[in-house]
């Protein structure tokens, strides 16, 4: 697509008078010979100008949302529902047509989507793909690509070293953690930073973290192995989800919480009040950063912008009764 600058150069004008006429400034004077030049040049060009960019894209904002992750897995973690929820309300909100896609097929027919939004964790292989077929990309819940594209994500390392923070300053020196992985070979962010952090302050050991699915059944077999080898006095689970099954485990083998061993989680799904003891976790407003994707994704296509902008959706912790 031309710019005003090079239809200024073809024309042989300035590139003020440029956009003043194709811009239909009434208060611009240009001969009539001049204005057609312009006109001829911008068309030969295949030149749009902004207010009709903006008014065809308005009538016909379609974009798409590639979840990178099974839809199963919601049914196991309502954190990433809640990501969906998010984006379906604001695209009906804004009157835009969502089509939405577990995982991608490059071979797939997009039709006239204007944009896409990544949602998870992704390789570097699918940012490409999406890419060389979309202009506009915004990655939902993941840091991985900041700086290449537009993401909107929660600090989640941010998260486990407040966590590691708090259990310190609660007396605690030997702290475990349980979590999951999203995708194959890919150490989740919570579990990175937690290990690092809590090694570097000498109260976390490799042989006390543990990874598997982010579900309630892997929390469940996560647990009773942590119970069976080396049980720590505190406990940061990477999901609501997981800390479920741990609750379960570690009730059944009989041990107290928070008075043997305390637990702090993240995400504060509906249900983390109603767990006995309820939940301690960090409250991450995931429909929010649905609804921020969307907005992203939204202004960037209506305004045409290309360098990419980073949104980090705070996190707080909720005390409860799996801590003191």
């Amino acid at each position: 697509m031309a710019t005003l600058k090079e239809i200024a150069l073809e024309a042989g004008v300035s590139l003020s008078t440029v956009s003043r006429v194709l811009n239909d400034d009434p208060t611009i004077s240009v001969k009539n010979e001049t204005r057609h030049k312009i006109l001829e040049v911008a068309e030969q060009l295949q030149y749009k100008s902004t207010r009709k960019r903006r008014n065809s894209q308005e009538e016909a904002l379609n974009i798409l949302a590639v979840y990178n992750y099974s839809h199963e897995s919601e049914l196991h973690d309502p954190y990433y529902l809640s990501i969906r929820y998010g984006i379906e309300s604001q695209c009906k909100k804004l009157n835009i047509t969502l089509n939405e896609s577990y995982g991608f097929d490059p071979e797939s027919d997009t039709g006239a989507c204007s944009g896409v939004l990544l949602v998870g964790c992704a390789p570097d292989t699918l940012l490409q793909q999406l890419k060389e077929r979309f202009h506009y990309v915004v990655c939902i819940d993941s840091a991985r690509f900041e700086g290449q594209v537009d993401c909107v994500y929660t600090d989640l390392a941010r998260i486990s070293r407040q966590a590691v923070d708090l259990f310190i300053n609660e007396g605690y020196s030997k702290l475990g953690f349980i979590g999951g992985s999203d995708a194959v070979d890919v150490v989740d962010k919570r579990e990175e930073a937690f290990l690092d952090y809590g090694q570097a302050k000498g109260v976390v050991s490799p042989r006390d973290v543990y990874r598997g699915e982010f579900s309630s059944s892997s929390g469940y077999k996560l647990a009773q192995e942590m119970v069976k080898k080396s049980l720590p006095e505190a406990v940061f689970v990477a999901s609501d989800s997981i800390a479920i099954g741990v609750l379960r485990a570690l009730h059944e083998c009989q041990i107290k919480v928070p008075d043997d061993v305390a637990l702090i989680s993240v995400n504060d799904i509906p249900t983390a009040r109603f767990t006995f003891p309820p939940l301690s976790t960090f409250r991450i407003h995931s429909e929010v950063m649905g609804i921020q994707g969307v907005n992203l994704l939204s202004e960037q296509i209506r305004e045409e912008r290309d360098i990419p902008l980073t949104l980090t959706i705070p996190a707080r912790l909720k005390s409860r009764g799996t801590t003191r």
